[in-house]
């Protein structure tokens, strides 16, 4: 059953990415998270040249090159759980990846004075934001 979630999820965000929504920047959701949240450290290539890696103990990863380190297929599960903190990563410090963690629980924070006893599922929101992340990861891998 979580398999089937997340390969539902990922078909969404695919299906985006490949209708051409995603193309345009404005609307590439995954691209827009990479840049606010990754490229500080791991570059806007991807390359792991980020500005923020002079102070960091841990060279960050290429993450171009995840799919030909995983034998030419994209390792979804792993940065899947990297990115929500179920697998850790020496550099990213805790489970609850700062740069994730704090920043939802402060979204979750103002999402609840916006929808004011509306439902909405935070939880979904998240994960959504997560899949176009990871969509985005896919389309930079080097061939």
């Amino acid at each position: 059953m979580k398999h089937s979630k997340h390969l539902g999820l990922a078909t969404v965000a695919l299906l985006l990415s490949a209708s051409g929504i995603a193309a345009d920047d404005k609307y590439d959701i995954g691209k827009r998270e990479y840049m606010n949240r990754c490229a500080v450290c791991h570059g806007q290539s991807g390359k792991g040249d980020g500005g923020g890696i002079d102070i960091l103990k841990t060279t960050p990863t290429d993450l171009t090159t995840l799919s030909k380190k995983n034998g030419g297929v994209f390792p979804f599960e792993r940065v899947y759980s990297v990115i929500d903190g179920r697998q850790t990563v020496k550099g990213h410090g805790t489970r609850d990846m700062p740069i994730w963690g704090q920043d939802f629980s402060l979204e979750r924070a103002k999402a609840d004075e916006h929808f004011a006893g509306m439902p909405y599922n935070m939880e979904m929101y998240v994960r959504a934001r997560i899949l176009a992340l990871i969509d985005y990861l896919n389309r930079i891998q080097v061939k």
